[in-house]
């Protein structure tokens, strides 16, 4: 990592959602005035989470899918008749 490109603040902190009782240890420099001792054994300063992808009660984990084709034939597909009829009405 290059030196003198991070803050001052920037550690190892606890991400913690007590409704979930999960936690991830991630390096940040969020502002914390806490500290809590992980299952480690360390203490670590944490950041209290309100609602995470572990106690979400709609988070599946998955991500949306896409249609592999593009903009154009989607268009086409949806409009397509219409068009048609119309320049047969000409």
């Amino acid at each position: 990592m290059k030196p003198g490109i991070h803050p001052e603040n920037y550690r190892t902190v606890l991400f913690y959602d007590s409704s979930a009782n999960e936690g991830w240890l991630i390096r940040s420099c969020a502002p914390t005035t806490q500290t809590m001792q992980w299952t480690d054994g360390q203490e670590y300063p944490v950041f209290m989470l309100d609602t995470s992808s572990a106690s979400h009660p709609v988070y599946t984990g998955r991500q949306r899918e896409h249609s592999k084709q593009g903009r154009a034939s989607v268009f086409t597909q949806r409009y397509g008749n219409m068009m048609n009829a119309l320049k047969k009405d000409k």
